[in-house]
């Protein structure tokens, strides 16, 4: 509010730098300046993408309306403001003219206030340094701490403070001496009168200059209980705002909400078999709101996935069909191809070398046929969900018989068998579990060198599982193939070499069988160490008869 002596209101000081040091040029912002400056813009955007839609709403809420009250509030501060002071330069006006006129007639020797010669309490003439308090006598009409000053030549002639006491110090009287005597308001700060004074200095009788001023102390109060009120209200309202705004937006969500509840629900659907249902719609679609058109959009988006998997599910089931049904019926006429091969193999006279060679090939490959048949027809009933037998299975026994077998087959290859000390029993297809176990055996030992270790490890982590491991020290499965080893029809590439053909449904029968028994079967590999692991639930039933643990023992298979 205050400004410097004899400049008017809204003049602007030239800056003067601390201490009296000369200031310094401002130099540009260098790089760690500008990159400084861009993160702290980029902050609050930052900020705000980590908040959730209804965090954002409701600050972008409460952030327009501070501004609204911000410029609300500066508005009428200012307003005020200028009321006010309108009114102190109206006071100020008509206190200089009381005191112009008071002069006057204290000129032409007639002093109001029935004081001759400009006598009047406190008037001491111009003794004591030549000042004269009393100035031009005391008269009615003006405020009280009303300041009247009179100047000649660049002096304080007399200074008069109505009801109060007026000590001003020399700089105070320097800059009441330096107001121009144009009439117009000026404020000043006079810290031994209490603060500032709105100030107007006009010419008076004898080449006089005559300065009046009144207090703004209560302006100045009434600006701050009009600050005080606006913070009040305005917090006030702002709190009101984010208390009824979050329950209006919580509200106005709550249908985007159902939008992501039920696209949770369809998440957890397993629908990867095809035989999920999509049920779930979002309720209570209103096509006119932003949040209704989402819903109704999903809606739609969730018939048409319906739609499909129900396409794909019939798909596979015609496909499963005909792979059951060609199997099926495959195995007649390779039965019968085998049969009259084997016939005309017995055929009582000479049978030229290259037919019987052709007749043997005849053999062999229906056999691979038949093998492939079987498997396809497998795979077609697990497909299907057919159930598998289920019986009490001693994994033991299975284990040290596949072994065995590969061993025979395999007897460049080195065999280990880890095992427990008592006999591991599990419910399923004892038949199904033992493919399990020589597929991956014979896995390890078609794709692997000749001197590989293969281990086979049985172990009852907890009373609910069990765990059988293979594990090949050879040259690993590529990290390409890793995820598509299970499916139908892949073969290992160069990296793992195969020593005979394959059908490639070997690792696709493991993992659907192991499936069908509640189980599963993870991969593991890099150069050096391959480990298939297969997890099944444990059956929970004493060992009936004696254990294979009891003829075999742990260890190393020549």
């Amino acid at each position: 509010m205050s400004s410097a002596a004899g400049l008017p209101d809204g003049a602007a000081m030239p800056p003067r730098p601390l201490g009296g040091r000369p200031a310094l040029p401002a130099r540009a912002p260098g790089r760690a300046g500008l990159g400084l400056a861009r993160r702290l813009a980029a902050a609050p955007w930052r900020w705000a993408v980590r908040r959730t839609l209804r965090g954002r709403l409701i600050a972008g809420l409460l952030i327009l309306l501070a501004m609204a009250c911000a410029v609300v509030g500066g508005a009428t501060y200012f307003a005020v403001n200028r009321f006010l002071l309108i009114q102190l330069d109206d006071q100020l006006q008509a206190s200089a003219r009381i005191y112009a006129a008071a002069c006057q007639h204290h000129d032409d020797g007639d002093a109001p206030g029935g004081i001759p010669g400009g006598g009047g309490p406190g008037a001491g003439g111009p003794g004591a340094g030549g000042l004269d308090t009393a100035g031009c006598g005391t008269f009615p009409g003006q405020a009280e701490n009303t300041l009247d000053v009179s100047v000649q030549n660049g002096i304080l002639t007399s200074h008069y403070l109505v009801n109060g006491e007026c000590d001003l110090t020399s700089a105070e009287r320097a800059a009441l001496a330096g107001l121009p005597a144009s009439g117009q308001p000026y404020t000043v700060d006079l810290p031994s009168l209490g603060g500032d004074y709105r100030l107007t200095a006009m010419p008076g009788p004898s080449d006089q200059v005559l300065v009046t001023g009144v207090p703004m102390a209560s302006m100045q109060a009434t600006l701050h209980n009009v600050e005080v009120t606006e913070l009040i209200v305005f917090a006030g309202v702002l709190v009101l705002a984010g208390v009824l705004g979050t329950g209006l937006v919580r509200i106005s969500l709550r249908p985007l909400r159902r939008v992501a509840a039920t696209a949770s629900r369809v998440a957890e659907l397993p629908l990867a078999d095809g035989r999920a249902r999509l049920s779930e719609r979002v309720p209570d679609t209103n096509p006119r709101t932003e949040v209704g058109q989402v819903a109704t959009a999903f809606n739609r988006m969730l018939g048409h996935v319906e739609s499909a998997l129900s396409r794909r599910a019939a798909s596979e089931a015609r496909l499963r069909r005909f792979a059951a049904d060609a199997s099926h019926e495959l195995r007649t006429p390779l039965a019968a191809i085998r049969g009259y091969a084997e016939l005309a193999r017995r055929h009582p006279g000479p049978v030229p070398d290259d037919v019987a060679h052709a007749l043997a090939r005849v053999e062999s490959e229906a056999a691979r046929m038949s093998v492939l048949v079987d498997e396809l027809l497998l795979l077609a009933r697990l497909d299907a969900g057919r159930p598998l037998a289920s019986e009490p299975v001693d994994l033991t026994r299975l284990a040290i018989d596949a072994t065995s077998d590969a061993r025979v087959a395999g007897p460049a290859h080195r065999w280990v068998l880890e095992l427990p000390d008592e006999p591991v029993l599990v419910r399923g297809d004892e038949h199904r579990l033992h493919q399990v176990i020589a597929n991956l055996l014979s896995n390890a030992r078609a794709h692997t060198p000749r001197g590989t270790t293969v281990t086979v490890q049985l172990a009852a982590p907890d009373p609910q599982h069990v765990t059988l491991s293979v594990t090949d020290d050879g040259p690993g499965i590529p990290a390409a193939l890793q995820p598509d080893l299970f499916d139908r029809f892949v073969r290992g590439n160069s990296a793992r070499s195969r020593a005979s053909g394959g059908t490639g449904l070997g690792l696709a029968i493991v993992d659907a069988v192991v499936a069908a028994h509640g189980g599963s079967v993870t991969l593991t590999s890099r150069p050096g160490q391959t480990r298939f692991a297969i997890g099944v639930p444990r059956l929970n039933a004493e060992p009936v008869g004696s254990g294979p643990a009891e003829r075999y023992s742990p260890g190393v298979m020549p």
